[in-house]
């Protein structure tokens, strides 16, 4: 810990949309440095999808800030949590996940975190560690630290009740559970988006309950995706995934509307927050927004993929989305058998995600958005025999090589 506490403070507070509360934190950053103890930090994480995204690494990166200052990561897995379902900003609960499956999610979570964390200073916990434990008097206990009517200052369960849709009573659990790992870990900070405000408010209120001190709540602004408009989301396709290919990371973010360029500067990168103040300067002097966001790219494709790959990601884009030609460095798909047509391989293009579904193939077809060695296909030629090198193009930016 060599930065001053005033000094961690200031890269802490980067990007952040609330700290509950700031002198408290200072008070801890304090403490820590004098001992040259680190802090104990909580993000818990509900393994109810297993593809993580800038929006999630928003977070991560808060997280690994705090790491490089000196403090330790302690990530929950919500193994225990996750068979009721947090059912945040959802108009019903969410259902609950099996065992099965929260551990094939939870082994992928922590496969795609470590893109951004320091594993020498992360912990990984299963909250069933704890929870499976508990007796149903302890239950009980845990119950009557809050009331009904707390539980229902919850903005999603205030729309459910309001519109008279159904609350399963083991849903008033959840939170109370979450709270009850910040007891478990003793935990200094927690962390989350601007959606769990309740549940992380909560750890406090059960930590001071239990005569411990209270953990720092940080909250993390939500990410707009590629749209500008709504939060980043799988579902609405707006996403830039974190193991997504380098030269889709790079050509993503050139896509971003110019009024998100200092956003993702202060919420996906590491950047310090004079080199952020100084990139808004530049904007503000008039310089071209374009040559930032190469920056940009640059930098977030770097952090997840490495200088080399984002350089041959960068020459990628710059010939085939700023010179309009066939690049030399593209994505490479091994043909199966030695005489594949064109309708053979869509089952491969899908599981690339190249394409989104065989009808969705043909609609580009028919709309003639698919080249072959540069010259349009149409439905007929699905039954074409494809050969070694041959370049398969959909619109005007996505090229996949195929060699056999």
């Amino acid at each position: 810990m060599f930065l001053t506490p005033k000094e961690q403070l200031a890269i802490i507070k980067k990007g952040t949309d609330k700290i509950v509360d700031e002198p408290e934190l200072l008070k801890k950053l304090e403490h820590s440095f004098q001992e040259q103890k680190p802090l104990t930090i909580k993000l818990g994480l509900d393994p109810s999808a297993p593809d993580i995204h800038l929006g999630h690494a928003v977070v991560l990166r808060k997280i690994k800030q705090l790491q490089d200052l000196g403090h330790h990561a302690v990530i929950v897995i919500g193994d225990f949590t996750g068979r009721i379902g947090d059912p945040t900003g959802k108009s019903k609960g969410r259902v609950a996940l099996s065992d099965e499956l929260v551990k094939e999610n939870a082994k992928t979570y922590c496969e795609q975190i470590f893109k951004v964390l320091d594993e020498g200073k992360t912990t990984v916990r299963f909250n069933s560690e704890w929870l499976a434990k508990l007796t149903f008097e302890e239950v009980i206990q845990l119950a009557a630290t809050t009331s009904v009517a707390r539980i229902l200052e919850r903005e999603d369960f205030q729309k459910r009740y309001h519109h008279e849709i159904p609350i399963g009573l083991h849903e008033f659990f959840y939170p109370l559970m979450q709270a009850y790992d910040s007891v478990e870990l003793k935990a200094d900070i927690e962390l989350g988006g601007t959606d769990q405000t309740f549940n992380i408010l909560m750890g406090r209120t059960l930590q001071r309950h239990r005569g411990l001190e209270k953990q720092i709540a940080i909250f993390m602004p939500l990410l707009e995706g590629l749209d500008g408009i709504e939060k980043m989301s799988k579902s609405l396709g707006n996403y830039i995934g974190v193991n997504e290919a380098p030269e889709v990371m790079f050509k993503k973010i050139m896509e971003l509307p110019d009024s998100l360029i200092i956003k993702y500067f202060e919420l996906a990168t590491d950047e310090h927050p004079l080199q952020v103040q100084a990139v808004q300067e530049r904007l503000q002097s008039g310089e071209n927004p374009r040559d930032i966001k190469i920056q940009l790219a640059e930098i977030v494709t770097a952090l997840y993929h490495g200088h080399a790959a984002t350089m041959d990601a960068k020459s990628y884009f710059e010939v085939a989305f700023q010179k309009k030609m066939i690049p030399a460095n593209i994505p490479v798909l091994l043909l199966e058998i030695d005489k594949e047509r064109i309708e053979d391989i869509i089952p491969q293009l899908i599981s690339i995600q190249f394409i989104q579904s065989k009808s969705d193939f043909i609609r580009l077809i028919k709309q003639n958005g698919v080249s072959l060695n540069g010259e349009k296909i149409a439905v007929d030629d699905l039954s074409q025999v494809l050969m070694n090198e041959d370049v398969l193009q959909i619109g005007k930016k996505r090229f996949l090589k195929l060699n056999k």
